[in-house]
């Protein structure tokens, strides 16, 4: 397992933005699958950006055109930039990379409450 850890969650009002990062010790993770999940009480864990290494971005619909996910290849980061944010996207936003060789990590999140 690697080390995955996010970071960049907080309380934000709506229609307000917010940039999470992702780190994964060991690893670079240019070389990496990359998925943004979300948990929400009482809901189902959901996909809201999926980055597979060499392929294309995909997004939930619930998130497109307001999520954008990146890779910083020179700091070996993750990015996933909210904007316009909602209440209903309020969740804790977890990070998943794995490779086609097994190896895999995922983080503990990070808490985003989109609040007046």
């Amino acid at each position: 397992q690697v080390p995955v850890v996010e970071s960049g969650g907080g309380l934000v009002e709506p229609g307000g933005s917010l940039r999470l990062s992702c780190a994964a010790s060991g690893i670079y993770l240019n070389y990496f699958n990359i998925d943004w999940y979300r948990q929400a009480p009482g809901k189902q864990r959901e996909l809201v950006a999926s980055w597979p290494s060499g392929g294309s971005i995909k997004y939930a619909e619930s998130v497109k055109g307001r999520f954008t996910i990146s890779r910083d290849m020179g700091k070996n980061l993750v990015y996933l930039q909210m904007d316009n944010l909602q209440p209903e996207d309020t969740a804790v936003y977890i990070c998943n990379v794995d490779n086609t060789w097994g190896t895999s990590g995922m983080g503990q999140g990070t808490q985003v409450t989109v609040s007046s």
